[in-house]
């Protein structure tokens, strides 16, 4: 086939002498051009590492008869950005992200991509500009970081800061766990958003089998990247778009691993987002449907006791698939050019277990530690919840598995609050009584960017008395690493004058998880029917006043105008 490179510089006459001037020569502008594009930067432990991955691609590439061309767009970090405003950027990073990758690919035009990137919005921002490009494409994620003394982990310091606040530990305890939590480059050690996105990129079929979670100081992360990068080379020659492997079946499957590891609520934030620029249409209620009797098998953390390392040391994902593999679509195109079954059996044969079986013999563990039997998982129906009822008409994400079954059907009292700083210092100053249900809301894509509610979360689970008594509603997102009694996602948004709006001290609030309700049923502590609350939250949007912008320039102020609700994915439209 015609590569699309060379059609460009037929009719580009400035590409080639511009291309030798970087050191390019003559042979090297016949050859098929692959972009090498990565969130490289010292940004945070998930992108400082990459440029050793750029360089096995490039080479790679390079050896195989194509040439590459190195490209960045450096993320940011979601754990530096908490605590400030700097998390209102966080959401808005992704988009920006994948537009300049679209930017990068197409002002030039490249023949094929690697993609290589490890985190939280890096990963789903380089699926959405996957999708976007549809040209042949690999990604190669950055694997995942060491746990520390004691198998410490980041995801507890949001724990052990509010134990410290509340005087239970001294300031030198933790001083200790914030020098240790980070001993590797890699994304956290955590099912958190990081470590379920590289997740989904395997499951979709646009990694090579079995590279997902890597630790990233394992020797085998480079030689996947040196294959991704001749593997490219062949998807170019070959003409295998993106599209030609991303299906709806790709991301059902996808959806189907995501119940099974109790993958992140932001999953349902970025899934419907990179299906939109495949040009398909899934939503949270799609989640909602697949977790329903699905099996969850994977014991990580937050929800679980062992630090994500471990999930390789198991055998990844195609160990997982391997027992969910009657619920899968198994003929489904990868990167490798075969199905998805193909590759599961070709790994059964290539000795991938039994190194993986090695790497637990030295942890001291099984594999049915880390992940289950499909026949004795850790919970059968699945993991995320969507919620609706009059205080949310489009729905509300809940990750039950994380829920309290003491939270799973409650009646609460509300207590509204504007901002997450406001209701912290509630929660850390014991404002916050068992029975409430403490809303945070103008924290929606609309409101101040979506950021995540990470520190309340943290409070509220690491507080014995109050993380089986309250629940947390929001209109913003969690962190991956949050646990406890929390749904977000609430839609429509504060912002755009939905219910959570309308919400006042002391309403009733009934959350059933099984039933999937989320409603007021009451007003100031006193029951009322169905009709009374809908005349009452009308007469309130009456007198509701649409909040001024919280941005007036820049980024922040372009989301806030164009992003779509959070259970639509929360892209800029």
């Amino acid at each position: 086939m015609k590569l699309k490179s060379q059609e460009i510089r037929a009719i580009a006459p400035e590409m080639d002498p511009l291309r030798m001037g970087m050191g390019w020569t003559v042979n090297d502008l016949e050859k098929p051009q692959i972009i090498v594009e990565s969130t490289f930067g010292d940004s945070h432990p998930g992108s400082a590492h990459l440029l050793t991955f750029v360089t096995e691609a490039v080479e790679g590439i390079n050896q195989c008869g194509g040439k590459a061309a190195r490209y960045f767009a450096t993320d940011i970090c979601d754990g530096m950005a908490q605590g400030h405003d700097g998390i209102n950027y966080s959401l808005a990073s992704r988009d920006t992200i994948a537009n300049l990758i679209e930017i990068h690919a197409n002002a030039t035009t490249f023949d094929a991509g690697v993609f290589i990137a490890s985190c939280d919005k890096a990963v789903p921002a380089q699926l959405m500009a996957i999708g976007r490009l549809d040209i042949p494409s690999i990604v190669v994620t950055g694997g995942v970081m060491d746990a520390g003394p004691d198998l410490l982990t980041l995801e507890q310091i949001g724990k052990y800061n509010a134990m410290y606040k509340r005087g239970e530990i001294t300031e030198e305890q933790l001083t200790y766990y914030k020098h240790n939590a980070c001993p590797s480059c890699g994304a956290c050690s955590f099912m958190g958003t990081a470590s379920t996105m590289q997740i989904m990129a395997e499951a979709m079929g646009l990694m090579l089998p079995g590279s997902a979670l890597m630790p990233a100081t394992c020797e085998d992360l480079k030689d996947v990247a040196k294959r991704a990068g001749i593997q490219a080379v062949e998807l170019a020659k070959k003409g295998i778009k993106a599209s030609d492997i991303v299906t709806m079946k790709s991301f059902e499957n996808a959806i189907i691993v995501h119940a099974a590891i109790s993958g992140s609520t932001n999953s349902l934030l970025h899934i419907p987002a990179i299906a939109h620029e495949f040009g398909l249409e899934i939503d949270a209620d799609t989640f909602d449907q697949k977790h329903r009797g699905a099996h969850y098998l994977l014991d990580i953390r937050p929800a679980g006791k062992w630090p994500a390392q471990y999930f390789y040391y198991a055998g990844g994902v195609p160990r997982i698939m391997e027992e969910i593999k009657e619920m899968l679509h198994l003929d489904v195109m990868t990167v490798t050019g075969k199905t998805l079954g193909e590759n599961l059996e070709d790994l059964k044969k290539s000795g991938y277990y039994e190194k993986c079986d090695e790497y637990l013999k030295k942890v001291g563990i099984k594999r049915t530690d880390v992940i289950r039997n499909f026949d004795e998982p850790i919970g059968n129906d699945g993991t995320i919840a969507i919620l609706r009822g009059n205080l949310a008409p489009d729905g509300a994400v809940v990750k039950h598995s994380a829920v309290p079954k003491e939270m799973h059907q409650a009646v609460l009292r509300a207590r509204p609050f504007d901002c997450e700083e406001d209701a912290i210092a509630a929660v850390l100053e014991k404002c916050i009584k068992p029975g409430d249900a403490v809303f945070i809301r103008y924290e929606g894509p609309k409101g101040s960017g979506m950021p995540e509610m990470f520190y309340t979360t943290e409070a509220i689970a690491s507080d014995e008395e109050l993380g089986k008594s309250i629940a947390l509603i929001t209109d913003g997102r969690f962190s991956g690493a949050s646990k406890g009694p929390a749904i977000g996602h609430v839609s429509p948004e504060a912002a755009e004058g939905g219910p959570i709006a309308l919400v006042e001290e002391d309403d009733l609030i009934e959350i059933n998880i099984k039933d999937r309700i989320l409603r007021i049923i009451g007003i100031h502590g006193e029951l009322k029917s169905e009709e009374e609350i809908t005349e009452i939250l009308n007469e309130r949007k009456k007198i509701w006043k649409k909040p001024e912008p919280k941005y007036q320039k820049g980024v922040l102020k372009l989301f806030s105008e164009h992003a779509v609700s959070p259970m639509k994915g929360g892209y800029m439209q």
